[in-house]
C-alpha cells in the first residue's frame, strides 16, 4: 500500500466510524436517517424525522465526538511521549496524570459535589501531579528520562493509593458505585456542555504536539545527539509533559480513566507511518478516535447495562499490545 493511500485510509477511518456508530445502538438507525438528522443542523436535504432526530443530535452525537476527540488526545499523547521518553512501553499513565486527575475527580464524587467541581478537581490534580514528576524528576539538577519514569511511578501510586483510600471509607450505597464506575472511564456524561469543556484543550495540546513533531523525533534520537543539533531538551521535554498533562487532565475531567488507548494506538500508527513523528503525531490521533469511537458504541450497546469503557479496552489492548510488540518490535522500534 502507498504512502498516499495510507494517509486516505487513515483519514477516512474517522468519518465512516463515527457515522457508523451513530447508526448502533439500542435502537439502530438507518444511515439515510442520520444523515437527515445532520444534515438538519445546517438545514441540508430532506427535513429529518421528529422521533429519530433527538436521538442523534441530542444523545448519540455528543458522546460521539467526546469519544473521538478524547481518543485523538490519548492516542497523540502516546506518541509524543513514546518518542520524547524513547520507550515504547510509555503512555499517559506512566506521567501520573491520569492517577492524579482520577484523585481529584474521585474526590469531588466522595464529597458529593456537581459535574463542574468533579471537572476541576480531576483537571486541576492532573496538572499538578504533573508538576510533582518534573519536580522530582530534577532532583539531580537536571531531568533525566530514568528520573522522569521514576517520578511518574511515584507520584501516580501516591494518588493511586489516594484514590484507594476515598473508595474504601466511601458510602458503598451512595458515592463507591459512582466513583468505582467514573474510575472506569464512561462517556455517559456527554452533551455539548461537557464536550466544550473538553475540546479546546486537547485540539490545542494535540496541534502544537504536532508543530513539535520535529523536535521529539530529535529528543527520540538522544539526549547527546539533541543538544548537539542545538536543542534545549529538558525545556523542550518539560513543555511537552505539561501539554500533555493538560490534554490527558482534560480528559479525564469529564470522562474518567481510559487506559491503553494512549499505550497501544501509537504502535498501530507507527507500523503505518513509520516513526516521524511529524506524521506520527496526526496518524496516532485519527486512528485513535475511531478506535475510542468505536469502543464507546460497544460499550453503550453490547448490553442492556453500560459496560465502563476501561474494562474494554484493557480486553483489547492487551492482546494487541503483545501482538504489536511481538510483530513490529524490531522493525517498527529501532529503525526510530
Amino acid at each position: 500500500m502507498t504512502a498516499h493511500i495510507k494517509w486516505w485510509v487513515i483519514g477516512a477511518l474517522v468519518p465512516i466510524m463515527v457515522l457508523a456508530c451513530l447508526t448502533i445502538g439500542r435502537t439502530n438507525l438507518g444511515v439515510s436517517a442520520v444523515l437527515a438528522a445532520l444534515g438538519s443542523i445546517l438545514g441540508l436535504g430532506a427535513a429529518a424525522d421528529p422521533f429519530l432526530a433527538p436521538v442523534v443530535l441530542h444523545a448519540r452525537l455528543p458522546r460521539t465526538l467526546m469519544a473521538m476527540v478524547a481518543g485523538a488526545g490519548l492516542s497523540a499523547s502516546g506518541s509524543a511521549l513514546q518518542g520524547c521518553f524513547r520507550n515504547p512501553l510509555v503512555g499517559p499513565q506512566t506521567i501520573g496524570v491520569l492517577s492524579g486527575a482520577g484523585f481529584g475527580g474521585s474526590l469531588a464524587i466522595f464529597f458529593a459535589l456537581d459535574l463542574l467541581p468533579t471537572i476541576a478537581g480531576a483537571f486541576v490534580f492532573g496538572v499538578v501531579a504533573t508538576l510533582f514528576v518534573v519536580w522530582l524528576g530534577r532532583f539531580s539538577g537536571h531531568s533525566s528520562i530514568l528520573m522522569l519514569v521514576l517520578a511518574g511511578i511515584v507520584v501516580g501510586a501516591f494518588f493511586a493509593a489516594g484514590t484507594s483510600l476515598l473508595q474504601y471509607i466511601a458510602d458503598p450505597e451512595r458515592e463507591l458505585p459512582q466513583l468505582v464506575f467514573w474510575l472506569m472511564g464512561s462517556f455517559s456524561t456527554a452533551n455539548m456542555v461537557t464536550l466544550g469543556w473538553m475540546v479546546g484543550p486537547v485540539l490545542l495540546g494535540v496541534g502544537i504536539l504536532w508543530a513539535f513533531g520535529l523536535r521529539i523525533n530529535v529528543l527520540s534520537g538522544g539526549e547527546d545527539e539533541a543538544r548537539a543539533l542545538g536543542v534545549r531538551v529538558e525545556r523542550d521535554r518539560t513543555l511537552i509533559l505539561g501539554v500533555v498533562a493538560a490534554i490527558c487532565a482534560s480528559i479525564v475531567s469529564v470522562a474518567g480513566i481510559v487506559g491503553w488507548v494512549g499505550l497501544v494506538v501509537p504502535h498501530m500508527a507507527r507500523s503505518l507511518v513509520g516513526p516521524d513523528h511529524r506524521k506520527l503525531i496526526p496518524a496516532s490521533a485519527c486512528l485513535g478516535a475511531a478506535f475510542l469511537t468505536a469502543v464507546d458504541t460497544m460499550s453503550r450497546s453490547l448490553t442492556p447495562a453500560e459496560i465502563p469503557i476501561g474494562a474494554i479496552t484493557a480486553f483489547i489492548g492487551a492482546p494487541v499490545f503483545v501482538a504489536i510488540l511481538y510483530k513490529y518490535y524490531a522493525s517498527g522500534w529501532h529503525d526510530d
